[in-house]
């Protein structure tokens, strides 16, 4: 069957289901699909099983370092999507307190646990659909960072860095980039001040380095929404905005979501 990529969000929250899946965007390293297809329709990506809404609604999520093709099944029939590679850039960060890179026994222990609830917060699966809808900026600034960078710190290299980042002075406000639901406001050792959305079938966008949080876990948010400030706590050289997206626990890039 043939499928064709959505031009438009408003499009894949007004359109009636068809017999063909739908999607917004391309099959790339780091990218998130939007799409919809035919009420009660089955899918899985390479193996794992994709929630799809009663109104057909889903998503498809590819890893940073994903391979050349995916797997998907539709109702039992499988077929090979192509995954377009893309060129990382590197970012070399000094300047940086060495316990911010190499942190003593106590310090990855409390990492340890703040990982723990992380990953709690990313991995929730829930129904709900806010993701349908789109996506708008969080906060207004120069991009400072963009996803998938390998980031080499003070000279030493680190794990790619996993979100985009907008710098702003401190007390810049920070907006919920979709309606969800706060599933984590807490303090992190590397994150600082940091907030998890939650937007349903393993949606959630995440914003580090607050200099304050107003809002509450377990609190509803819509788009738009003042939900924190911008500021410089956790590891970094300067006051920005981290914003990351994730499906379940694979950090993706928000970008491509975003108005231009």
């Amino acid at each position: 069957m043939k499928r064709r990529a959505l031009l438009a969000l408003p499009a894949l929250a007004l359109a009636r289901p068809a017999a063909a899946l739908e999607w917004r965007g391309a099959p790339s390293q780091g990218a998130l699909l939007l799409g919809r297809g035919a009420a009660g329709t089955r899918l899985a990506l390479d193996g794992r099983a994709v929630r799809v809404s009663p109104e057909g609604y889903f998503v498809l999520g590819f890893g940073r370092d994903h391979g050349p093709q995916a797997t998907l099944t539709e109702n039992g029939a499988r077929r090979t999507i192509e995954v377009a590679p893309r060129q990382w850039d590197v970012q070399r960060i000094n300047g940086l307190p060495p316990g911010q890179v190499t942190p003593d026994a106590a310090i990855l222990e409390r990492i340890r646990v703040e990982r723990e609830r992380l990953a709690a917060a990313r991995g929730l699966d829930t129904p709900r659909t806010d993701f349908a809808a789109g996506f708008v900026w969080p906060a207004r600034g120069r991009i400072s960072g963009i996803y998938g960078s390998q980031r080499i710190l003070n000279g030493q290299p680190r794990q790619p860095h996993y979100a985009l980042d907008v710098a702003g002075p401190v007390g810049t406000p920070i907006a919920a980039a979709c309606s969800g639901r706060v599933s984590l406001a807490a303090e992190f050792h590397f994150f600082g001040k940091v907030l998890v959305l939650d937007h349903g079938h393993g949606v959630n966008t995440l914003y580090a380095h607050l200099s304050a949080i107003d809002v509450r876990e377990g609190q509803e948010v819509r788009a738009g929404q003042r939900i924190a400030a911008m500021g410089a706590t956790g590891r970094v050289t300067g006051p920005h905005l981290h914003f990351g997206l994730s499906w379940y626990t694979l950090w993706l890039d928000p970008q491509p979501l975003l108005p231009a």
